[in-house]
């Protein structure tokens, strides 16, 4: 998922707090002009200060029942739609305010307010959703935020998406390739496209695409991250993470790498940069003695900078207390042959000799890994996911392996509280896969506090 959409949707949340907060105002304001008061006189005493500490909670659970109403939601809306929710949301919200008050009356007991509220928060929630509808639209129509599409296929269906989203590019979708097929010679074209980071999603179209191309497509798409829609009913592969919309008036279905998309993703990065910010100042006395001892035990620098391979497969640079000797990465073809791991492309040696007496402490304790706290406030790396291997190691992956990059890499993970490293690296695989697809905010929570159970144990460190 694109930033463009977590980004214009998380902004809805607060937009539509000032909004229903301006409709609110608004009614207070309406209910002491003249042309009200003729009909009505003013018969209750409530300051604004007073009216405002009312408001401000009530339109908490406002925002509450326009996310359980799908006004959050990340499927794909007409406007229409957009509207229609809208208008229900609001609806529902005033109804539950009016039994609120209705078992509790003085709390407040303007009825013209109430209501004011109801149809002024529909106009201008309306109005604020409409504009925004078109602010993407134009964003989408200048080419920024789009999903960069290759179709795959040739029959009418293809044809006539292809048509729809040149004659709409407002609807988001940018093609980039389309293809007839989808072979060998086909891959290997995508492999030059992933290269250039062109692509964000494929599209099966063609229903009369063969059985064995439909499989070899929707692998592909798994392996290297790829986004993945096809015309209903195509598949017969039982799925759980998937989703139904329609394109150009076809039911499409799109299968998801992982549960963790929209708010679930916005969360997860909410959380993960404030318990990084925690950590980070609790690390700043502990990385003055770690500091310390490292130099004291042996020359060279106190963190070192190791090439790591993460989300969707980019390589990025990993932070940790040196636990080896200087340059030890260096000196790797040496001891290589020494591997006790026969089953993956990972290395293992339980008394490798670059590693330093201060550094089998760190590693036993797993204080060499608190600097990834600094990749997680960088957005590199979460808390909690599979770990993140070094290239080389990467490079032995076999293909489906490589859906361990659906995610970003975690500093712990279900595989490191499940075993740590006597796991066989397939067991590390399926543990990690299971993660990704099952995530949830509960499970989060669950392996941060194994972590910490594992940690202090010192059970199998690596």
């Amino acid at each position: 998922m694109k930033k463009f959409e977590l980004i214009s949707n998380a902004i809805l949340v607060p937009l539509d707090y000032l909004v229903l907060l301006a409709a609110a105002i608004t009614s207070y304001f309406l209910r002491f002009e003249s042309f009200v008061t003729d009909l009505r006189p003013v018969i209750f005493n409530m300051s604004l200060a007073e009216f405002l500490s009312i408001a401000y909670l009530i339109l908490l659970a406002w925002i509450l029942i326009f996310a359980l109403s799908g006004l959050y939601s990340f499927k794909r809306r007409t406007l229409w739609q957009e509207i229609r929710l809208a208008f229900f949301g609001c609806s529902t919200a005033t109804m539950v305010i009016i039994i609120a008050f209705f078992f509790n009356a003085q709390l407040f007991s303007s009825r013209f307010i109430i209501l004011a509220v109801w149809a002024l928060s529909i106009v201008f929630i309306v109005l604020e959703r409409v504009i925004v509808y078109f602010i993407k639209k134009l964003f989408y129509s200048h080419g920024y935020g789009v999903k960069r599409v290759v179709i795959i296929g040739q029959d009418n269906n293809t044809l006539n998406l292809i048509a729809e989203f040149k004659k709409h590019p407002s609807f988001g979708f940018r093609i980039i390739e389309h293809l007839n097929k989808f072979t060998e010679k086909e891959s290997n074209y995508l492999d030059q496209l992933r290269g250039k980071l062109i692509i964000d999603v494929v599209i099966q179209a063609d229903i009369a695409l063969p059985q064995d191309q439909k499989e070899a497509l929707f692998n592909y798409c798994q392996q290297h991250q790829l986004g993945f829609k096809y015309i209903a009913s195509l598949l017969d592969t039982k799925l759980s993470n998937f989703d139904i919309s329609t394109l150009s008036g076809v039911p499409v279905v799109e299968i998801r790498h992982t549960r963790l998309q929209g708010w679930g993703r916005i969360g997860k990065r909410t959380y993960d940069l404030a318990l990084s910010i925690i950590g980070s100042l609790f690390m700043i006395p502990i990385s003055l003695v770690i500091g310390l001892v490292i130099k004291m035990d042996s020359p060279g620098p106190v963190f070192v900078k190791l090439k790591r391979i993460g989300y969707r497969g980019r390589e990025f640079n990993i932070y940790k207390y040196r636990s080896m000797v200087d340059q030890a990465h260096s000196m790797k073809d040496t001891v290589i042959q020494n591997n006790e791991r026969r089953d993956g492309p990972l290395f293992k040696m339980k008394n490798d000799p670059r590693i330093t007496k201060v550094g089998k402490i760190l590693r036993q304790t797993s204080l060499d890994e608190l600097p990834q706290l600094f990749n997680v406030l960088s957005g590199q790396m979460s808390l909690v996911g599979p770990r993140p291997h070094e290239p080389e190691e990467v490079a032995k992956y076999e293909k489906q392996q490589l859906r361990l990059f659906n995610i970003k890499p975690g500093i712990t993970g279900m595989a490191q509280v499940s075993g740590r490293s006597n796991l066989l690296f397939e067991e590390e695989v399926r543990l990690d896969t299971y993660y990704i697809e099952n995530w949830s905010f509960f499970l989060d929570v669950q392996i941060l506090l194994k972590t910490f159970i594992v940690v202090f144990l010192r059970k199998d460190a690596s």
